[in-house]
């Protein structure tokens, strides 16, 4: 879509819809095939079919086929598949339209409906992860890394003392297998850590096995929104110890007219070294520019020719001498180079097996739902995501250059939510819909026809007020937490050629 730009703030609201409307048709399809599943076993075992929706609420759209109403609802959050004789959803779907009393069902045939749904999620996730697993997920090297590349400055890392370039080996008596990302994962261990100390173990070069306990009480947990309001939108603060993956410095842009400019930096070149000192991370190269105080450096570049039928890479030293900005607020009036950093560094494609892609997100699924019912972590339903937080990580996503490839991991991760989320035992859901049969089944009659239709409205207000929850939660993600956007610095950063500048001899 990079011909929108050209159009201007035209193509800018036009690439704001496609990509809505690219965000509807990747959600609808989960919910369609979730419902398609529901459908499919409620014919095949018999059961009267009355509707068919996406979305709840007040229809947009409806059509009448062979006896069944299709339509499409008002409010997007999942969708249902009509079934007046599985138990009473009049709050949810409307009041049947049967004329005549219909037959009772067998709990048996009631739970082969309710499992059919969250059964074809898991089918689409595997057809998902085999997608994944032959055209490959992007990784950066700070999402899969266990190496320190960063120590905040007095952060709780800092005072424990955890030094960059230690390889984390488990947190709290959990291996880690990679720094970002769900179970296994360092941002996990420490975000459902519930002690008021983390117990690192690391492999420190030299030096060999370390623990380490760091303390969890940091940032403020218990800091209070600037105001009344803010506190329905702002999500509770999660606990972090002030430490970032390796990740070798990449050049996303170079300013024109700046030292990078001058010395010849060309966007992809990765720094690998400053003065002979390796580098795992931006910001080290940046602290140690700062302390040079404008002064000289020689830096290690890789440029890799992508262009080639082969990748090649070369390796050169480059001199490096930051300046001040010829016009720039007051904010950047110290030495700089003029690099426009890449969001997320080289990438590489992974190819994980299908099991492993299945695995990973529902223990991912099962070790939130144990730390939201533990009641000793950080983690609460305002952590939760609804159909809108959902809507905006897609909508991410597909602005990504790997589009595609990162919309199929994603939708692996979240169909096996959906199929487990579905399977809770919560009236309403399927697993409660299961529940319910098999306490019929136990019972040997019907459950009593008017106390169920109350348990299922209530369930069925408690959770549409749960979406309501977390959707003010998701709303404050994107316009006060994601309100707080930093002018690109090459819009505020302006260097003068050579002939130019003014003589500093």
């Amino acid at each position: 879509m990079q011909w929108l730009s050209s159009l201007g703030t035209v193509g800018e609201v036009l690439r704001i819809i496609i990509l809505i409307f690219e965000v509807l048709l990747v959600f609808n399809l989960m919910i369609l095939v979730h419902e398609w599943g529901h459908f499919l076993a409620a014919r095949w075992r018999g059961l009267k079919v009355e509707a068919f929706y996406i979305w709840f609420g007040k229809p947009l759209w409806k059509k009448t086929i062979n006896g069944v109403e299709y339509g499409l609802g008002s409010i997007p959050a999942g969708g249902f598949v009509k079934l007046p004789q599985m138990a009473p959803m009049g709050t949810i779907e409307g009041e049947s339209t049967s004329e005549e009393p219909l037959p009772p069902i067998k709990p048996l045939d009631k739970m082969i409906v309710a499992f059919a749904g969250p059964l074809f999620s898991f089918g689409l996730a595997c057809v998902f992860a085999l997608l994944v697993s032959w055209l490959g997920k992007p990784q950066s090297e700070a999402f899969v890394t266990t190496t320190i590349g960063y120590v905040v400055e007095d952060s709780p890392s800092a005072k424990a003392g955890l030094k960059a370039g230690d390889v984390i080996k488990s947190i709290d008596g959990l291996p880690i297998r990679r720094f970002e990302g769900f179970v296994d994962s360092v941002r996990w261990g420490v975000i459902a850590s519930e002690g008021t100390e983390i117990l690192f173990e690391v492999d420190r070069p030299g030096e060999g096995i370390k623990k380490i306990p760091v303390s969890a009480l940091w940032p403020d947990v218990d800091k209070k929104p600037s105001s009344w309001w803010k506190s329905i939108f702002e999500r509770p603060v999660l606990r972090e110890v002030g430490i970032m993956g390796k990740s070798t410095p990449m050049v996303g842009a170079v300013q024109e007219n700046s030292p990078a400019a001058d010395a010849g930096l060309q966007p992809n070149d990765e720094i690998l070294s400053v003065d002979g000192i390796p580098l795992l991370s931006p910001v080290q190269l940046r602290e140690y520019l700062e302390d040079k105080g404008g002064k000289s450096v020689q830096v290690l570049v890789r440029r890799t020719d992508k262009k080639a039928t082969t990748a090649q890479s070369v390796e050169l030293t480059v001199s490096l001498t930051p300046r001040i900005p010829d016009k720039a607020p007051p904010e950047y009036d110290r030495p700089m180079v003029g690099i426009e950093w890449h969001a997320t560094g080289e990438r590489k494609l992974a190819y994980p097996p299908v099991s492993e892609q299945i695995s990973d997100a529902a223990r991912s699924m099962f070790s939130m739902i144990s730390k939201l019912v533990s009641g000793n972590s950080d983690i609460s339903p305002a952590h939760m995501s609804g159909p809108v937080g959902i809507g905006r990580v897609y909508y991410n996503l597909l602005q990504d250059p790997a589009a595609l490839l990162q919309i199929l991991w994603f939708s692996v991760v979240l169909n096996i939510n959906l199929a487990i989320m579905n399977m809770l035992p919560f009236p309403v859901l399927d697993g409660g819909h299961i529940t319910m049969a098999i306490a019929e089944a136990i019972r040997r009659k019907p459950l009593h026809s008017r106390a169920l239709e109350w348990i299922q409205t209530a369930c069925a207000l408690t959770l549409f007020g749960f979406i309501f929850f977390v959707t003010f939660k998701d709303l404050g993600d994107i316009f006060i937490g994601g309100g707080n956007k930093k002018p690109n610095p090459s819009e505020e950063l302006k260097w003068l050629p050579k002939d130019q500048r003014p003589d500093t001899n």
